[in-house]
């Protein structure tokens, strides 16, 4: 196995999500700027990935995913469905019409992951979409939290789990398998050892906020709860893989 630029990123992201949390402690937050990089070297490593092993195809999904949440975004700041009444602050950058354009960065760069992660778990796709729908709403078990926390969003009503309200998630399930029914008429294959990036990225991420959040962070309820979340795909998905 040789060295790619997919994998060099792939690195530099656990570099910089290694530093990042070492600083990012609940009484000190990281500057919003270096979240806003953070975000855009994953999506970048996410991108890399996704063209180095299927081509245009792949950075199709990102697309796919990016504009597709974008718009979910747009509907749910204007509505309050499918997520709840929610409001962005300037964190993530200038708001377009109460949205900040790199909140699609967030659908884009974890969706090739889900969905390559759900398919070594589930063959048809009638199957693999609402897995990959549920396995993309499982990131944001450990990511709405923290975002509520320094900031980056308010809902308007809060929530029981960690200031967020149910509705949030289910909002995800559904965006994500809009998501993925697009994604299924462009990307059927069953994944191979070209797409151990996207997995490597989703199964580290689950290892990583486990313990960001148990370990550095001081939030036990949302390490425990976003491990079940992401482990439900990613445990059996990198076990059938490494088989």
């Amino acid at each position: 196995m040789g060295v790619t630029p997919a994998r060099l990123m792939l690195a530099a992201v656990i570099g910089a999500q290694v530093a990042h949390g070492r600083r990012a402690a609940p009484a000190a937050p990281a500057a919003p700027a270096e979240t806003r990089g953070l975000l855009l070297l994953m999506l970048a490593a996410s991108a890399a990935e996704a063209l180095e092993a299927r081509g245009r195809r792949g950075g199709a999904v990102l697309a796919l995913a990016g504009a597709v949440g974008l718009v979910a975004e747009h509907v749910g700041v204007s509505t309050g469905r499918p997520f709840g009444r929610y409001a962005y602050s300037d964190k993530l950058g200038r708001r377009v019409r109460g949205v900040p354009p790199l909140a699609g960065a967030a659908w884009a760069l974890m969706a090739r992951p889900a969905w390559i992660a759900a398919g070594h778990v589930c063959a048809s796709a009638s199957r693999r979409i609402p897995l990959a729908a549920a396995a993309l709403a499982a990131w944001d078990v450990f990511l709405d939290p923290r975002m509520v926390a320094e900031g980056y969003w308010r809902w308007e009503r809060g929530g029981r789990y960690a200031g967020v309200p149910a509705s949030n998630f289910g909002g995800w399930v559904a965006t994500g398998a809009a998501v993925f029914a697009l994604v299924a008429a462009i990307d059927r294959d069953a994944p191979d050892a070209r797409d151990d990036g996207a997995l490597s990225l989703y199964a580290w991420t689950w290892v990583g906020e486990t313990f960001a959040n148990a370990a550095l962070w001081r939030r036990p309820r949302v390490a425990a709860a976003g491990a079940a979340a992401m482990g439900v795909v990613a445990v059996p998905a990198v076990w059938r893989r490494l088989r």
